[in-house]
């Protein structure tokens, strides 16, 4: 295919054919991965761009959008932390709303539903994203443009164009009792023991579980901080406060946490100290830090070392957490009291936790519809 030169065409603005250059250069290089004959769509650019002046937009106000948008963004973020939000939610908005401006690159007042769908597609496409990660995105941004219509710097929230946008639902499979009993039976320590039988009676998430102090524990009800700075109460059965009471009574510290942290190496005095004593560390005041509590991941580090042991598949504390709700429904407690009890927001998020079978449900059927 040959296309003209500008001495054919009589005077040419040569900065129009290098800008209608630079465009096509850069849409097939973004089309390199998807076209199997890139030049061939490059001779296919040039004939329909042919007719069209190209200009390339002057770009200084970029800078000053980027900056509305980055402002923005830090009051939403305040605004958010004084309504109660954890500095763990707030990373998330941030990250999340922070990637969408880098690919959108436009500022707050000039985005369009347009703009939001081609960002999903990009990402999907691109980048490989599973759908339930683009909709937490795309919830962020909504949340973002939710505030700023509230607080009347743009008139409408683009998503709102988008309708409902679905994320899958999937099965999430809680363990058997066989599976529980397993476990049980390769416990040793008194500290594991606790955490296990602590997540299958309360149903805790393991950051609310790390964050248990001493003096919120009241005979078997414990006051619980949840999710979104929201207290509820948790409860233990008797399995689980017989195991509370043994372990209790072989702390020897002063550690304001039901589970502390155990000092850092360096902190700890060697002298006069075996190898055997670092198994049960948490019986001895000289190994635990003053004021610090478990970690999260350390929790997960136990649960998965527990169930490799006893020969169990998967299990990790939000697993035993799904346990604690489906076994308390299959005994008869109304979801209503169940989605309490995990400190759920709204019912639809319990039933995604429940893992009954089709042979349970017909049961179910026969027992309560006439």
């Amino acid at each position: 295919m040959h296309f003209p030169d500008a001495e054919e065409n009589g005077d040419v603005d040569m900065t129009v054919t290098d800008e209608r250059e630079s465009l096509i250069n850069d849409i097939c290089n973004y089309m390199m991965p998807f076209a199997p004959d890139i030049q061939e769509a490059k001779n296919m650019l040039y004939m329909l761009v042919s007719p069209y002046e190209i200009t390339s937009r002057c770009t200084e106000i970029v800078v000053q959008d980027e900056e509305r948008n980055e402002y923005l963004l830090k009051k939403f973020l305040i605004a958010k932390k004084v309504n109660g939000c954890t500095p763990r939610t707030l990373v998330f908005y941030n990250c999340n709303i922070q990637g969408f401006f880098r690919e959108i690159k436009k500022t707050v007042d000039d985005i369009t539903a347009d703009d939001i769908r081609c960002y999903m597609a990009i990402r999907q496409r691109r980048d490989g994203i599973s759908q339930t990660t683009l909709v937490n995105t795309i919830r962020s941004v909504s949340s973002f443009f939710t505030w700023l219509v509230a607080e009347e710097l743009v008139q409408k929230n683009p998503v709102m164009k988008l309708g409902k946008i679905k994320n899958p639902k999937t099965k999430l499979n809680a363990l058997t009792e066989l599976e529980v009993e397993k476990m049980r039976a390769v416990l040793t320590d008194d500290r594991e023991k606790l955490i296990i039988e602590m997540l299958l009676s309360t149903g805790c998430r393991v950051t609310e579980l790390s964050q248990i102090l001493l003096s919120e524990i009241d005979g078997t009800k414990i006051l619980i901080h949840g999710k979104g700075q929201k207290d509820r109460y948790v409860y233990l059965n008797a399995r689980a406060e017989l195991t509370l009471k043994t372990y209790l009574q072989q702390r020897k510290d002063n550690n304001p946490y039901l589970f502390p942290r155990m000092k850092s190496i360096a902190e700890i005095p060697r002298k006069g100290i075996s190898q055997k004593a670092y198994i049960s560390w948490w019986k001895k005041p000289e190994f635990i830090s003053e004021e610090q509590h478990i970690t999260k991941d350390s929790i997960e580090i136990i649960t998965k070392r527990v169930a490799k042991r006893a020969g169990v598949e998967q299990a990790n504390p939000h697993k035993f957490r799904r346990t604690c709700a489906t076994m308390a429904l299959r005994r008869g407690m109304p979801v209503e009291q169940v989605s309490k009890m995990l400190g759920h927001e709204k019912l639809e998020t319990t039933q995604i936790y429940l893992d009954l079978t089709e042979d349970e449900l017909e049961q179910a059927h026969k027992k309560y519809v006439v």
